[in-house]
């Protein structure tokens, strides 16, 4: 069910908040109203955020929180439902990364994205599910990535974690339903690339510049999404075309899209400049409140690169025909 509130009598949490899509979320729920509990581990970017929501309509709480201890997210629960006196929904977006051929990402890294990724997930769920229940329903936001859904190479931690999130809400929106807690509404964002500091931040053992593969979104799609999904929870929900392009065709020809997406991956997340390796934000905050990651001369190859997916598309489409073809001549 959706919301039990209007946005602008609702208390939402975000981990996450510092930049990028926690930060455009926190805007985009600020400008209807909403009261916006933000949580990360860098306060002063934190504080930046707040101020902004305030300054667009609404009210802000700064709770500097670790997702990877559950006891520092209970505390976050605590105090937002202190201050405004119910938590409405959550919003599980913390997420960090270590690029990189998986035999070369050190263990310490991948574990540690696990941590933030997936178990931050699963710290919040947990701290969340009471205070929901408590305030009579809610919603409940686990942002994943179309790589919960489909594959990148140098991206094994990352694929792994948001494969593990979106199981895990499958999981709990089927315990919710089976024990009488349907009120409680669990969703999962599948977005595109987004135009955030990600690709900057991120751990990075590739030797090479990382760039995010076009087609690139601005942050305030992912944004809008979410919004959508408080007013209208659904199981799961893209954000950017392109993210529903690719699940598509990875549903319908998994093998064939998985090696096109492999060699398109391979060629576009990379620019000519070398990098000397760096674990990046992975174990360090160094978030500065900011929505973009300043890819937009990147976001003006989108309509190249969407004829390139296109092309894909229709070699998949292709692809799939051929294969029915031999199984009704196998099936006569």
């Amino acid at each position: 069910m959706p919301l039990t509130r209007s946005l602008d009598d609702s208390t939402v949490v975000i981990t996450g908040a510092s930049s990028g899509i926690g930060t455009a979320t926190a805007y985009a729920l600020a400008r209807r109203g909403a009261a916006v509990v933000l949580a990360a581990r860098s306060e002063p970017a934190l504080r930046q955020v707040a101020q902004r929501c305030r300054e667009l309509g609404g009210q802000a709480l700064v709770v500097p929180t670790d997702v990877t201890d559950l006891e520092s997210v209970r505390r976050l629960a605590d105090q937002a439902a202190a201050e405004f006196g119910r938590i409405d929904a959550w919003v599980n977006n913390a997420a960090v990364s270590a690029v990189g051929l998986f035999d070369e990402i050190p263990v310490a890294e991948f574990r540690r994205v696990l941590e933030v990724n997936l178990l931050g997930a699963v710290h919040g769920i947990k701290a969340a599910l009471p205070y929901l229940g408590a305030a009579g329903g809610g919603v409940l936001v686990n942002n994943a990535s179309v790589l919960a859904e489909v594959a990148m190479p140098y991206q094994s931690a990352y694929n792994a974690t948001k494969h593990g999130i979106r199981g895990l809400a499958d999981t709990v929106r089927q315990e919710l339903r089976v024990t009488g807690r349907g009120h409680i509404s669990v969703c999962t964002v599948l977005p595109a690339t987004i135009d955030t500091p990600f690709f900057r931040h991120t751990g990075n053992h590739s030797g090479r510049e990382l760039v995010p593969p076009p087609p690139i979104y601005p942050p305030e799609v992912v944004a809008e999404t979410i919004v959508r999904l408080l007013r209208r929870p659904r199981r799961e929900a893209y954000a950017g075309g392109a993210a529903r392009l690719i699940g598509l065709q990875w549903r319908v020809a998994p093998a064939l899209v998985e090696r096109t997406l492999g060699w398109y991956a391979h060629r576009t997340q990379f620019g000519p400049g070398a990098r000397v390796d760096s674990s990046g934000n992975v174990f360090r905050a160094d978030a500065q409140a900011r929505q973009d990651g300043g890819w937009h001369g990147r976001r003006r190859q989108l309509v190249r690169m969407t004829a390139a997916f296109g092309l894909a598309a229709a070699g998949t489409a292709v692809g799939t025909l051929a294969a029915i073809n031999r199984r009704s001549r196998s099936d006569r």
